[in-house]
């Protein structure tokens, strides 16, 4: 049963695609610790550390939209190849600027901002090609691997760039994570996918696109309630990712005479068990739905994870917290790895990047809202008590939306037999018709 988790891999192109990206995501990953440590020893301000992760990130919120329309405009693989040779690009200027000793504070954020916007434009047209790689009963399977790999490479990148940095020579590492996109263009021109899903509305305006993908999120019941589920958890529960170093502080202390570990020591740790979690937790993810059903493993991880988000922050100590984070990391990619599946499956294939750009979308702006807003508040009451305090707003909202609003979880099941992403529910299968690929997903 524990092959279900690695079926896709079956695929050639979906293997390929994955060794890729796992390789460019050890790089990025390189690059992203990199990136704060020279930040932080050129100007000695923790601001400027938050400020150049930001820049990677924002773009992500601003952009997926047009990302995602741009995804459904154009043929998906040569725009995933165009993007991949801009973020390869700025990679290489930073390994540049990098040797030659003109890395001041202002161009690595900038060009930090530049990277996160290339990445943040071509990410939906690499979710909305997921499905064209593999059989549709192995897309839930697809999609957890594509997490476990982005935790692998946020477990495996930081430990890298601690032995390539110990020299201090950052240009190496941004010279790694500029080749490791090469791995990618690579993958990309071997890989063979079917002609774009048209529609008679290709030639509208970008705002009239970006306005049908809304509309086309809003008509389709499970892309609504996911995009509403992911607005929620990004606000109350994914915080507690940017609020690791703070919780680091607290815990590292409590219950011992001494600091068994710096800061940056415990943090590193948190950060590497959480992607230990989240990897076992991808891989679990499609035997579990084999057995129980893909709609009740998801529902169950959303009521799982104000519980453990709770633990881990009324844990007592670093080790036991520790502990808790190892299932934090784990029920936090099943909820992800879910709803975004919930998205690929049932959004129509003539606007699936477009609802992926929106989906992002709200992962993008309202994480970094909710870590301003707990940040804030975590510095008035402690970040042990925000944290607990998120977990039972997330509660608090899944039990309303149980009792008042019961359909939001339904729709997240399959689509009803025979309707088809792009076929209205009244059109049904007659005998002979063509097969609707998501009766077949478990």
């Amino acid at each position: 049963m524990a092959l279900v988790s690695l079926r896709p891999l079956r695929s050639r192109d979906f293997a390929l695609i994955w060794s890729a990206a796992l390789v460019s995501n050890v790089g990025s990953w390189m690059q992203t610790v990199a990136l704060g440590i020279v930040v932080y020893a050129r100007t000695g301000q923790p601001g400027w550390t938050g400020l150049v992760a930001a820049a990677a990130f924002v773009p992500i919120g601003l952009l997926a939209p047009v990302g995602g329309a741009l995804a459904d405009r154009l043929d998906r693989r040569r725009w995933l190849m165009v993007t991949t040779t801009a973020e390869l690009a700025f990679a290489a200027l930073l390994a540049v600027l990098a040797a030659t000793g003109h890395d001041s504070p202002v161009l690595l954020v900038s060009l930090a901002f530049m990277g996160g916007a290339s990445a943040a434009i071509g990410f939906p047209a690499y979710q909305a090609i997921v499905p064209d790689l593999v059989p549709p009963e192995d897309l839930l399977g697809a999609v957890s691997l594509s997490s476990a790999q982005f935790n692998l490479g946020r477990v495996i990148g930081p430990a890298l760039a601690g032995v390539a940095l110990l020299g201090h020579d950052y240009g190496l590492v941004f010279g790694i994570n500029a080749a490791s996109f090469g791995a990618v263009l690579g993958a990309l021109a071997l890989v063979r996918l079917p002609p774009p899903v048209t529609s008679g509305r290709d030639a509208q305006r970008l705002t009239s696109r970006l306005a049908d993908g809304v509309a086309s999120a809003r008509s389709e019941a499970g892309c609504r309630a996911a995009i509403g589920l992911i607005g929620v958890v990004a606000l109350t529960a994914s915080p507690f990712i940017a609020l690791v170093p703070a919780m680091s502080g607290v815990l590292d202390a409590a219950g011992h005479g001494h600091r068994p570990f710096s800061i940056p020591e415990s943090t590193a740790l948190f950060v590497t068990v959480q992607g230990i979690g989240a990897v076992v937790g991808a891989l679990a993810l499609p035997v579990l739905a084999q057995r129980v059903g893909r709609r009740r493993v998801l529902v169950s991880s959303l009521f799982l994870l104000p519980l453990v988000l709770a633990a881990y922050g009324v844990a007592p100590d670093l080790w036991s917290a520790l502990i808790v984070f190892l299932a934090v990391g784990g029920v936090y990619i099943a909820v992800l790895s879910g709803l975004n599946t919930v998205v690929q499956l049932r959004a129509p294939a003539t606007s699936r990047g477009r609802v992926l750009g929106i989906y992002m979308m709200a992962l993008g702006i309202l994480y970094p809202a909710g870590a301003v807003i707990q940040g804030a508040v975590a510095d008035r009451v402690g970040v042990r008590a925000v944290t607990v305090a998120g977990a039972a707003v997330l509660a608090a909202a899944l039990t309303v939306m149980i009792l008042l609003r019961p359909a939001v979880l339904t729709a997240l099941d399959d689509r009803p037999a025979g309707v088809t992403p792009d076929r209205p529910p009244r059109e049904r299968r007659g005998i002979g018709g063509p097969i609707d690929p998501a009766d077949e997903v478990a």
